[in-house]
């Protein structure tokens, strides 16, 4: 029996392969399983080629539970004394002495070509023994042991057939690893598509009401999963079927792609495009990476473009550069090349499936949009490929291609100033009276009610030439597309006074909600009121829900404008009703406020040219006094007309129905709407 020291320059190594070289200890038996799937696949390598001349029989790799062991048999190429010295004795570790010191704080950025898979075993026993018998004629079998120091064994043993066992004699900390359910959970994340079959156990059946292993091999895994096969002989169902086997729990996908190239670097896979239920459901670690058939993570954010990362699906690349428990990228240039291909293939599938069949995408087109939106926004070349098939859609349902609706709207939705307006609506529902109001006007109204849709308008304002889009809520219509110069109001100044302050006295006062009055001629068929919100700031509130960074935006009150038709019959009549009401009290107010407003013009008058140090403190305290005076007129104005408002029904009436028509108005508010209807129809 031969005894020595494994080749390496310090004692410290175990430590660091049993506790930091491996973010997940779990990752042993993917590493000892591959090693036993390189083993066989090595071996029918040979065979091919004609250099094993002997029987290659069914190559199958073997995990079996013991009391205290997991052993993973091989039939593959087995080993010599002198390759276990060669490839296990030796850590190609470069006789390095400062190993433990540059990598004891980072064991993850060790290159994987360091050999340490096998090593892996000692993250969760306290002993390790292989024995193994090389496929070379006349070899001798041989029996390697180690307890986990820079000790080994190694002798000569009596086994009958080629192959290895890897015998892991599992510690105290490691017991879980003993469970049935614990190893096959395992095997199947990380193993179900090895190209070797892999057996663990047996398979059971229902007897007598119990289940009873046969004797049947239980193997685990798909050899040939469906990347790995040609396109040409596959169907749709075929695809399905392997979308279901990922994904149990999904809806069908809507499209996929089947990804196969060889140069200028190896990959293959599929991706779908999920049906995605609800906003909630999006999802950035449903593509799983594979490495020659090996699972080694489901974050992916380095291989594929970001906003890819929405789709499910299977890449395989033995290409990726991994560390050495491959569970992390690394940064190179292939990755990039990859992650330029994916896109490039993405973009090509979409613009052929809406060239070949654009009612089929025009059908999907809200399952897919997320994706494309998503794309078109973090992407600039990806822009500018899906800008040709990406589409809008109108609020009766109609869908358009961007050059499309532009020739569709241009004629009669350009305004003055030769600027194409966008009208769009966020909720059909709650703007149903404003798209109304614009269809009959002869415009065409967008549905924009996605996740994404706030950026991509912004986007979309940067993209085309000459346009401006605006919620279809957000003004007046003569005022969205205006033709011509304002209306001018043919209200004096203090009847406007008199309109709005009655209104303003009569708006509910709303958590986070701000109502600024004003009149406006918008016709005598117009509505009376209209309560109207700024593109500006409710964009930049929307923005901020999606965009950190701007959450002083969302923090802000929202604001609203209500709009008072000085032109429609009712809002006349109230007008002339409450200047004739409250005439005698406003009378002396509104004289004393005319004489303030003279002297105070005079006062500013006076002090025009002058510093503020050569201004005389009298004349100072004079036009304070006069703004004090000022203010305090205008509150007496304020309150004799909310009184006034307070016992008109027909503006209450109308405030409320405005509120109502927008979503406002609740509780005891609404209450007294009701009861307030009733009694009017007395």
């Amino acid at each position: 029996m031969q005894k020595g020291n494994i080749g390496v320059t310090t004692e410290n190594i175990f430590p660091v392969i049993k506790k930091f070289l491996y973010s997940d200890h779990e990752i042993f038996l993917r590493e000892i399983v591959s090693n036993a799937i390189d083993a066989s696949q090595k071996l029918k390598t040979l065979y091919e080629k004609g250099e094993y001349k002997g029987e290659l029989g069914t190559l199958r790799v073997r995990v079996t539970l013991g009391k205290d062991t997991i052993t993973v048999s091989d039939n593959g190429i087995g080993l010599t004394a002198e390759e276990i010295e060669k490839y296990i004795n030796q850590i190609a570790l470069s006789g390095a002495t400062d190993f433990l010191e540059k990598y004891k704080d980072s064991a993850n950025s060790i290159i994987g070509h360091f050999g340490l898979g096998f090593y892996s075993a000692f993250m969760v026993s306290k002993k390790v023994e292989i024995i193994t018998k090389s496929y070379k004629e006349g070899a001798q079998a041989v029996k390697w042991s180690c307890d986990g120091s820079p000790e080994y064994t190694l002798e000569e043993y009596d086994k009958e057939s080629r192959g290895t066992d890897i015998i892991m004699h599992i510690d105290e900390e490691s017991k879980e690893f003993l469970e049935e359910s614990r190893i096959a959970g395992i095997l199947n994340k990380y193993c179900r598509f090895l190209p070797v079959e892999i057996a663990f156990g047996k398979k059971k059946e229902w007897k007598d009401g119990k289940q009873v292993e046969t004797d049947e091999d239980n193997v685990i895994n798909d050899t040939t999963p469906l990347w790995t096969r040609k396109p040409a002989e596959l169907k749709d169902e075929d695809y399905k079927e392997f979308y279901r086997k990922l994904y149990p729990m999904s809806d069908e996908p809507l499209f996929w792609i089947h990804l196969n190239v060889d140069f200028p670097f190896h990959l293959t896979g599929v991706l779908y495009f999920p049906k995605i239920k609800s906003n909630l459901e999006l999802q950035k670690n449903k593509i799983q990476l594979f490495c020659n058939q090996v699972y080694v993570t489901d974050e992916v954010e380095g291989i594929v473009p970001d906003f890819l990362t929405l789709m499910h699906g299977v890449i395989d690349s033995p290409d990726i550069p991994l560390n050495v428990s491959r569970s992390y990228l690394q940064s190179d240039s292939n990755v990039k090349k990859i992650s330029s291909y994916i896109s490039k293939k993405v973009s090509d599938r979409l613009q052929s499936i809406f060239k070949s069949d654009r009612p089929q995408f025009e059908e999907k087109w809200n399952d897919l949009k997320i994706f494309i939106h998503y794309g078109m926004l973090t992407e600039e070349d990806f822009y500018d490929k899906a800008s040709k098939f990406a589409l809008l859609q109108d609020t009766d349902g109609k869908k358009y291609t961007y050059e499309e609706y532009k020739s569709l709207i241009e004629g009669e939705q350009t305004d003055k100033d030769g600027n194409i307006i966008y009208l769009y609506s966020n909720d059909k529902n709650k703007e149903y009276s404003f798209i109304e109001n614009a269809k009959n006007r002869g415009y065409n109204v967008l549905s924009m009610d996605g996740q994404l849709d706030i950026a991509l308008i912004s986007l979309l304002e940067r993209k085309f030439e000459k346009c401006r889009f605006t919620r279809v809520d957000s003004d007046t219509i003569d005022n969205l597309i205006a033709k011509e110069e304002h209306k001018a109001s043919t209200l004096s100044e203090n009847e406007r006074e008199v309109l709005t302050g009655i209104f303003q006295s009569q708006i509910p006062t709303m958590e986070k909600k701000e109502f600024y009055v004003q009149a406006q001629a918008m016709g005598e068929n117009g509505a009376p009121v209209m309560i109207t919100q700024a593109e500006y700031m409710r964009r930049m509130k929307e923005i901020a829900a999606i965009q950190a960074g701007m959450s002083f935006y969302g923090d802000m009150p929202d604001m609203y404008n209500i709009l008072i038709n000085e032109e429609h019959p009712i809002i006349k009549r109230v007008l002339g009703e409450a200047e004739a009401s409250c005439a005698d009290e406003l009378r002396p107010i509104d004289e004393k406020a005319a004489g303030l407003e003279s002297r105070r013009k005079a006062l500013y008058d006076a002090r025009k040219d002058k510093k503020d140090d050569e201004v005389p403190q009298s004349e100072k305290d004079e036009l304070a006094q006069v703004e004090k005076e000022i203010t305090a007129a205008k509150s007496d104005k304020e309150a004799i007309l909310a009184k006034y408002a307070a016992g008109n029904s027909t503006v209450c009436q109308l405030i409320d129905i405005t509120l109502l028509q927008n979503n406002m108005l609740t509780g005891e508010a609404l209450d007294k709407f009701v009861k307030r209807s009733i009694e009017m129809m007395k």
